[in-house]
């Protein structure tokens, strides 16, 4: 039989009249299909369904609390057991708010997500930076010399040719050369002519350095000639303004390389300064100084190299066995490494990471390298030998260069029986997420033979996404649209993860008023949005029932 076409399209204008245009992805979204807000979530799933909340507002808001309480199997601490919330400046640990939070959980019958172990963020990282010395490059004893590598001559005299040092005797021999340095740009060189004593040519630290009686400080300092002799330094005591008796120090080697000279020197009772002073005359010769140093002894040099590896690593080490020995038989899966991977798909290190200002930023990786994933892993599973162990990160469904590189390190960990059983998808999303991208990332992590947690998701609707708009308000429309998204996450959940990989969902907040999308910051600048399940009077959103409807899709959208 013909279908008459008028009839085809006055069926199809029908049908279309609770619909409208789904502008993000191209299809249609249902006008009137997310009405069904009843509960709770945690019964539609035979997965656990999570939300994270916050301690201070689960002990002092009722409605967040038994929001939490009714829809959730599992909760995830969003702040409360992330390293700079447990330890300590001195690197000792507080788990006193964490376990506060923990036996609240237990007696409201959740289970707890432990998040997270290792991540470049919210760290005590100044205690960590100590443990290295400020840094690989940083840290240390001061060096009292002024000018100790001859970079500054501003002035450029005979009588001074660099600043902060002055011609004693042998005006005239004392340039700065730019060919012959140990290190920078500049170095003294001493044109020492045939004759004399060695303080014919004599050169001194300008001002008195000041140092305290009784230490003992390092002096060193780089030295090469053109042909080898040896020569003589001297420290120039100072009581107050009283010249004390000078400490010659002589029979000093110079070779045709540069050396480093390495001496100590012990500052007798009431000397309150000291000057130093090189003797290099008495042999015809062509000499370059570098790097003069005095430092105070007692302060131990920065770690370099494998000593700042073996810190770092016995540093990840402790933390992780610390943490999940105070929880073991409690919290039984967690994040062990959390967001190792810049947008561009490059493991992270100080340089695509850098702290800008800071204080809390400490990247493991940058000190050891991919090895972190694996020892970390290492280190939960000795510890913790029967729970879940994740890594977990952001933006995997708009970044194919991030989502490849994560499923790649996700392979090896596992074919190198690390202990990591899991992979987590943040999925702090946009409504307009391309549909292909959510299923590329979905097939892609069910292809680990890992399970698979949707772990920290809520969804913008501001039109302005990461840069909010402006006193937006958001539409009954939009919020249909917000549902239709939510339904789509979950639905391609049920679809390209197998039952045995599903992890669980997690839902990064309770109610939109208190999303960490609405800062103080955002808020004051009018600039919210409307990620989550409940509104602010905690009423359920549409967005819950898309959500739900999802739960109960069996994978079809």
């Amino acid at each position: 039989m013909k279908f008459n076409k008028l009839v085809y399209a006055t069926i199809f204008s029908i049908a279309l009249l609770g619909c409208k245009k789904d502008s993000q992805n191209g299809g249609f979204e249902n006008d009137g299909n997310f009405t069904d807000l009843s509960g709770p979530l945690k019964s539609a799933a035979v997965f656990p369904i999570g939300i994270a909340a916050e301690y201070g507002l689960s002990t002092t808001n009722q409605k967040y609390w038994d929001a939490v309480k009714t829809e959730a199997s599992n909760i995830t601490f969003g702040n409360e057991l992330k390293n700079g919330s447990i330890v300590k400046a001195d690197g000792s640990y507080d788990f006193t708010t964490a376990d506060n939070f923990y036996n609240l959980a237990k007696n409201a019958g959740l289970e707890v997500f432990g998040h997270t172990l290792i991540w470049h963020s919210q760290q005590r990282a100044s205690y960590y930076n100590n443990l290295i010395g400020g840094g690989s490059s940083g840290g240390g004893a001061t060096n009292l010399v002024v000018n100790p590598s001859f970079e500054s001559t501003t002035v450029g005299t005979t009588a001074e040719p660099a600043d902060g040092w002055q011609v004693l005797n042998g005006a005239g021999q004392f340039v700065i050369t730019t060919t012959n340095t140990n290190s920078g740009s500049k170095a003294l060189q001493i044109n020492v002519p045939a004759g004399g004593q060695n303080y014919n040519t004599q050169i001194s630290t300008k001002a008195q350095i000041p140092v305290t009686a009784g230490k003992t400080y390092n002096f060193s300092y780089y030295i090469k000639g053109s042909t080898a002799q040896s020569i003589q330094y001297e420290i120039r005591p100072f009581l107050g303004s009283i010249a004390g008796s000078v400490v010659y120090r002589g029979g000093k080697s110079v070779t045709t390389s540069f050396s480093r000279l390495l001496e100590t020197y012990d500052v007798p009772p009431g000397v309150t300064s000291i000057q130093i002073a090189f003797d290099l005359g008495g042999t015809a010769n062509t000499l370059y100084i570098d790097d003069v140093s005095l430092t105070d002894a007692s302060v131990t040099p920065p770690p370099t190299g494998p000593a700042i590896i073996a810190i770092v690593d016995n540093a990840m080490k402790n933390h992780i066995q610390t943490v999940l020995g105070h929880y073991t038989g409690k919290i039984k899966a967690w994040d062990v490494i959390n967001e190792p991977f810049s947008e561009t798909g490059e493991l992270r290190n100080n340089t695509n990471t850098p702290s800008t200002g800071r204080t809390d930023i400490f990247v493991w990786q940058h000190y050891l390298g991919k090895d972190y994933a694996i020892k970390a892993f290492q280190y939960a599973k000795a510890a913790d030998p029967n729970s879940d162990f994740y890594m977990n990160d952001y933006n995997l469904e708009s970044s194919t260069a991030k989502l490849d590189a994560f499923v790649a390190l996700a392979k090896e960990l596992k074919a190198a029986n690390t202990g990591i059983t899991g992979v987590g998808t943040q999925m702090h999303m946009l409504i307009s997420t391309p549909y292909a991208n959510i299923i590329n990332m979905m097939q892609k992590l069910a292809s680990t033979g890992l399970k698979v947690k949707i772990s920290e998701l809520d969804m913008r609707i501001n039109p302005g996404g990461a840069n909010p708009t402006i006193g937006y308000k958001a539409s009954a429309y939009d919020l249909r649209l917000q549902a239709a998204m939510y339904k789509f996450v979950v639905a391609t959940y049920l679809k390209y993860i197998p039952p045995a990989q599903r992890g669980g969902i997690t839902i990064w907040g309770v109610d939109d008023t208190s999303s960490w999308l609405n800062s103080t910051a955002n808020v004051a600048a009018d600039k919210l949005d409307y990620p989550l399940l409940f509104d602010k009077n905690f009423a359920k959103k549409p967005a819950y029932a898309g959500f739900k409807q999802g739960l109960l899709s069996n994978g079809q959208n």
